[in-house]
């Protein structure tokens, strides 16, 4: 039996706030890292929310530390 992964999506708001990051930090660090997850937008505006799923970024945070510790 397959494992099945719980799709939780979260704001973009909230991942910013998660993130203690302004919304100019925010699109630097999209921008700057190609390996950030991409957003799913609800809606096809400009002005539509978008939604992360919370299990990606998750998994993007934890890379990140690895690679850090595997610095030291």
């Amino acid at each position: 039996m397959s494992k099945k992964i719980q799709k939780i999506l979260i704001r973009q708001k909230t991942l910013m706030e998660m993130l203690d990051l302004s919304s100019s930090g925010f699109y630097e660090l999209k921008k700057r890292d190609s390996s950030f997850p991409k957003p799913i937008k609800d809606g096809s505006s400009q002005q539509a929310p978008a939604f992360y799923v919370y299990e990606e970024v998750r998994c993007w945070l934890i890379d990140r530390m690895t690679a850090r510790d595997e610095k030291h």
